[in-house]
């Protein structure tokens, strides 16, 4: 008998595509895997955090968050996205994934219904498995976009529906009438709508729609760590109904207590303060995707030009995808995001221009 026993719900995830290959390659590797902005956090922020440890702000906060950084998500909801917020219906979280695991954890019953795009991000099935559900991927159209009718099929006695737009890994932002329609079909039939808004800002040429426009029975995650690159900080946050808000509170209480003292300061800074950065960050991803896309099809890769977030996903095949990590161009397997795409490969181009060029070039080499 092995004594070293651990849970069935655990053992039987896998630890994550992405991070396997986070540190892949020799020292002439170009990563194109990671999800990570290479920007540096913005001076104001940065400077805010180092106010806070200056002005001893490093003790335990509220559970839920400092009162001023909850009102000033509440602010930019309503700026941003039209959203009406209290404070009482924010629960400021240790980033994004932590946000996405307190939901699973405070409403998904043994056994319940799971819905999320597949291909897509890598957690939303681990941790529906951590929490006991039943993880079920949403086929896409062959343009990456949500079938809105098949994802109607899928729902009913479903719990939730975790929709992420813009998506990762593909890059695709729903339309209006999807997210509404969506939104509204599930809320008829008790689904609650989970939306990963994480890369709000990195839209291109389309326009984002939260969810929560549409519908009372939405939960709304985001995080600083895209929009302000500040991915090692760690901040996020929930927007709900107040009544998810107070049972999510209980598992970040017991399993975090609260977000990093320092993070929230800063985050309030970021959210209240100069959004240049945010834009600047944006035109630059959008000149990276362009060169990237401009390249790949060069070469005679056919697939949809992203729409948003920092990801291309393209059909490279499995062999293609071995020999380009083998000549240092580090990239994502489809078969990372889900079950539906294995041929494929996630491209980041949160990365230097050169790179990119240098990666296209390499590239060439197995494509040619």
């Amino acid at each position: 008998m092995n004594q070293w026993r651990c849970a069935r719900r655990v053992q039987g995830i896998d630890v994550s595509g992405i991070r396997k290959l986070f540190d892949a390659g020799g020292p002439d590797a170009i990563d194109l895997g990671i999800g990570q902005p290479d920007f540096e956090t913005p001076e104001h922020i940065r400077e805010a955090a180092i106010a806070a440890i200056r002005e001893g702000k490093t003790r335990y906060t509220p559970n839920a968050g400092i009162a001023e950084l909850r009102s000033a998500i509440c602010d930019k909801l309503l700026r941003e996205n039209d959203l009406r917020y209290r404070p009482d219906e924010i629960l400021v979280t240790a980033g994004g994934s932590e946000a996405l695991h307190i939901v699973m954890q405070a409403l998904v019953e043994e056994g319940d219904r799971v819905l999320f795009a597949d291909p897509g991000f890598v957690s939303y099935r681990a941790l529906a498995l951590i929490a006991g559900g039943r993880p079920v991927g949403v086929p896409l159209d062959e343009t990456f976009h949500i079938d809105v009718e098949r994802a109607k099929e899928q729902m009913d006695g479903a719990r939730l529906f975790v929709l992420n737009s813009p998506a990762n890994p593909t890059g695709a932002v729903e339309s209006e009438e999807s997210i509404r329609a969506l939104v509204e079909y599930g809320n008829d039939r008790g689904v609650t709508v989970v939306s990963d808004e994480v890369y709000e800002h990195f839209i291109y040429e389309k326009k984002h729609h939260s969810p929560a426009r549409y519908g009372d029975d939405v939960i709304t995650i985001n995080a600083a760590s895209k929009t302000y690159a500040m991915t090692g900080w760690r901040l996020g946050f929930i927007a709900a109904p107040e009544e998810y808000v107070q049972q999510c509170l209980k598992v970040h209480q017991y399993g975090q207590a609260c977000a990093t003292s320092i993070s929230q300061y800063a985050a309030l800074a970021a959210y209240t303060g100069d959004q240049t950065s945010v834009r600047q960050m944006r035109e630059e991803y959008r000149a990276r995707r362009d060169l990237l896309y401009e390249g790949l099809t060069d070469l005679g890769i056919e697939f949809p030009r992203p729409e948003g977030a920092f990801y291309a996903f393209v059909p490279m095949g499995r062999e293609r995808i071995r020999q380009a990590i083998e000549k240092g161009v580090i990239i994502v397997p489809g078969e990372a995001f889900g079950s539906r795409a294995p041929d494929h490969a996630r491209i980041s181009y949160a990365t230097s221009r050169e790179n990119l060029s240098r990666a296209i070039e390499r590239l060439g080499e197995i494509v040619g």
